[in-house]
């Protein structure tokens, strides 16, 4: 495991590993150094066989993460600098397994692009989207511009991106944005609930499945199709689908490896 700052927790328990945003005084807000250590997590999760599913979440219950913090902005440097910085939202993007979004109190700006970048969004009914650069003098810069339209319609979407209007987890719920809703009591417990059940599938049919969705949103669908047929065709090479077969026949779980 990398060395990490005090601001990023992570752990691994039962092949799901947890990241933890570790700034609740700050709303979990992110820094320069937090972005790249979080690519170091990136690709210690990418390369650790054993892990097989991410759960992110933010410390505290007023914050999953407000985004970058605004007043170390400027330690990305020049303009150039900025663009070609460490994107922890991207670094969320580059995780091949698969990635929940655990999520309590204010997911705004970069931390909504987190959230984004995940692959499943569990919150509790208090939980705060919101896309509220546009009220600081410019637009999100990885992700809210590209992925909102892909969860909610393009008019619900630029009605975040132009008035930076936060909206609650049940209008997020309705628009696509948040997957389910749990009480605060529940959501620990709902979210591990799903990710052992992720982590006791087949990784490589879990992580290609991942894969095919993303291939799908810019893909015609004739290609989209062709090119499921031929991951489907590989995942019967492998050593996993083999103890699927069996397991099913002898009438037991089966014991995936990875392999």
């Amino acid at each position: 495991i990398p060395e990490l700052p005090e601001e990023l927790g992570f752990g691994v328990a039962d092949s799901v590993a947890t990241i933890t945003l570790n700034r609740p005084e700050k709303l979990n807000t992110m820094t320069p150094a937090m972005g790249k250590a979080l690519m170091q997590l990136v690709f210690y999760i990418n390369n650790t066989e054993s892990i097989r599913v991410v759960i992110l979440t933010g410390t505290g219950t007023r914050a999953f993460s407000a985004g970058s913090d605004i007043k170390v902005l400027d330690d990305y440097g020049s303009n150039w600098q900025l663009r070609n910085r460490v994107d922890y939202a991207r670094g969320i993007w580059q995780i091949r397994k698969p990635v929940i979004a655990r999520i309590r109190g204010y997911c705004i700006g970069g931390g909504l692009e987190m959230a984004l970048m995940s692959d499943i969004r569990y919150s509790t009914p208090d939980a705060k989207f919101g896309a509220g650069e546009i009220k600081l003098g410019w637009h999100g810069g990885a992700g809210n511009t590209q992925l909102l339209p892909r969860h909610m319609s393009t008019g619900r979407a630029l009605e975040m991106l132009l008035t930076g209007d936060m909206i609650s987890a049940d209008e997020a719920e309705r628009a696509g944005l948040v997957d389910r809703i749990f009480n605060e009591d529940e959501l620990d417990q709902k979210v591990g609930e799903l990710a052992a059940r992720i982590a006791s599938n087949a990784p490589i049919a879990s992580q290609l499945a991942k894969h095919l969705v993303r291939v799908s949103m810019p893909t015609a669908i004739d290609v989209g199709l062709a090119y499921e047929n031929d991951t489907f065709a590989y995942c019967f090479t492998t050593e996993d689908s083999q103890e699927g077969r069996v397991a099913f026949v002898e009438k037991r779980a089966p014991h995936f490896q990875g392999r």
